[in-house]
């Protein structure tokens, strides 16, 4: 069975006329999960990167498996507070809101090569709170990886208008 055929949708949630697209039926299938990660280590085992930074939560569920199958570092992405010790952190767009982002001042330095990773691309807003925060870094996102992406919600088109690659295992249309 493919990927796709793995991943659950829920209807209107959480709200009326969301189609929710659930990958923890992916991740509770052992062999989809790894059809999942063995896809991305295929995409990136020749790839000139050095870290693997993810985005919580879901982003660690499938960075930190891909890092150790590169041999690369893991940084974790985490939401405001979440992390000890001096942190720099980058707000972004939500679709009712906004919410803050944050890695250890000390996790990348300039010229670092980086790869971005989380379940799903919506409209881009986390992604792109994500790029912001390593590019204070002097660090410099050389790709995004999603498991999904909603193309119709744009965050997609804006990785391309921004010029920076991305890679999904899976689109699903609508919402």
């Amino acid at each position: 069975m493919p990927i796709k055929s793995r991943i659950r949708t829920i209807p209107h949630w959480p709200k009326e006329g969301i189609m929710f697209r659930d990958i923890t039926t992916l991740l509770q299938d052992p062999i989809g999960f790894q059809l999942a990660i063995d896809k991305l280590v295929d995409r990136y085992k020749d790839s000139d990167i050095d870290f693997i930074c993810a985005i919580e939560a879901r982003g660690f569920i499938l960075g930190a498996p891909l890092s150790i199958a590169l041999g690369k570092g893991f940084i974790p992405i985490r939401k405001k507070g979440k992390l000890p010790g001096k942190t720099i952190s980058q707000d972004y767009e939500l679709e009712y809101g906004t919410d803050t982002i944050e890695i250890h001042v000390d996790a990348l330095k300039e010229g670092q090569k980086v790869l971005i990773v989380d379940d799903l691309l919506a409209t881009g807003g986390t992604v792109f709170g994500a790029i912001e925060l390593v590019e204070k870094t002097g660090a410099k996102v050389q790709e995004c990886a999603f498991v999904v992406d909603l193309p119709e919600l744009g965050g997609s088109q804006r990785l391309e208008e921004r010029g920076i690659p991305y890679f999904k295992l899976v689109d699903f249309e609508g919402h």
